[in-house]
């Protein structure tokens, strides 16, 4: 059964070649666009081993009009993915990729009457910023992100923004958003976009705030792929896995198979149209006790090295709430235990010409974005 044509930005990338599986096995044509440009890919224009051999491919940049004009021919449904991931300072790569790129998305599909059907937008957990949490004197309360004073002093937990008061982390809801830092600013400006300016012009669209997402084909050469590829890079070659702060603050993480999934099921549900959901695993986990996952899955009893050192705008505690995307008919089928095994196994075929943990964990260092405290 031919579902119709499907374009997926950034289709060659992580998410988007495993969403690429996921729409061919269920009927769908799909189209992939991708600029093919580091960190995530090698940067030669040449397209990665592992995707599907059959996708149509089409080189190309969401900032460029002309490319998103060859793209969206003939396309029935959009997934768009493409967009700049890092903590970096360049603040107007995030703008040029990930905002303006979604507008001309929305402008051409306006400006040419397009018959595109649906429009899904990833967009990020970070969007939260800080997050929600309860204080015993005050209630719910949602700190406006950490003072760098205290950071820099090694005071990690946010404090209540009413009474200065211990506090305790809650489950992120999609009733909220914060945005802190370049990322998750530009990330949020997406969702904005694609929900109202998709109600304006009749055009149904969904944004989903992905967890940290985790699985084969997670680019090793990219500095915000994050702890799975940076653990498993230092364990592999005998090193102690860096630890940020005191390796305390909890993170969510979700198998990009269940992405891929939830990518194609909000795309096939007319109930999801102009809403924003998370897509999480729906348990946190202390970045220490993943550190521990991977050493037990590479057999290493390698000690983490809590370093003391911050990311400049990251957040302390960060646990998806799923009930929303749930309600869908939506469940997460793998744990983190999952994902790095079979990130494992993927990465050992990799060719690993380069140390890219010590590469990335320096220039963060140099850039200023990730510092010691005292």
């Amino acid at each position: 059964m031919n579902k119709g044509r499907a374009l997926i930005t950034g289709g060659a990338g992580f998410i988007g070649s495993h969403t690429a599986v996921e729409l061919l096995g269920a009927g769908y044509e799909v189209r992939v666009l991708d600029n093919l440009t580091p960190p995530v890919h090698i940067g030669d224009g040449t397209w990665p081993d592992w995707l599907s051999g059959d996708v149509e491919r089409v080189a190309g940049d969401v900032r460029n009009r002309d490319d998103w004009a060859k793209a969206l021919r003939g396309i029935d449904v959009v997934i768009h993915l493409a967009a700049y991931q890092d903590l970096l300072p360049n603040f107007s790569q995030f703008f040029h990729v990930n905002s303006v790129g979604t507008a001309l998305l929305y402008e051409l599909i306006v400006a040419e009457k397009l018959p595109v059907r649906k429009v899904v937008v990833a967009s990020s957990q970070f969007v939260y910023g800080e997050g929600r949490y309860h204080c015993a004197k005050d209630g719910e309360v949602f700190p406006d992100g950490r003072d760098p004073q205290r950071l820099a002093n090694g005071s990690w937990e946010p404090v209540c923004p009413k009474c200065g008061g211990p506090i305790k982390s809650l489950t992120l809801l999609e009733t909220h958003a914060n945005p802190k830092n370049q990322y998750s600013i530009a990330k949020y400006s997406q969702e904005l976009m694609a929900v109202a300016l998709g109600r304006n012009y009749g055009i149904p669209s969904i944004a989903l705030r992905y967890s940290i997402v985790q699985g084969p084909h997670q680019s090793f050469r990219n500095a915000y792929s994050g702890v799975l590829r940076i653990f498993t890079l230092q364990m592999m070659k005998g090193q102690r896995p860096s630890v940020f702060e005191d390796g305390q603050q909890l993170r969510d993480y979700v198998n990009v198979g269940d992405v891929a999934r939830a990518n194609r099921l909000v795309l096939e549900s007319d109930q999801a149209d102009y809403q924003v959901f998370n897509v999480g695993g729906g348990h946190g986990y202390t970045v220490l006790e993943f550190a521990g996952i991977v050493a037990g899955a590479l057999g290493t009893r390698i000690e983490p090295n809590i370093s003391g050192e911050y990311r400049v705008g990251d957040t302390r505690h960060s646990v998806s709430d799923i009930a929303r995307l749930q309600r869908l008919g939506w469940q997460p089928t793998k744990t983190p235990r999952d994902s790095v095994r079979d990130y494992i196994e993927w990465i050992r075929r990799q060719k690993l010409d380069r140390d890219y943990a010590a590469e990335a964990l320096s220039k963060l260092r140099e850039m200023g974005a990730l510092r010691k405290a005292t």
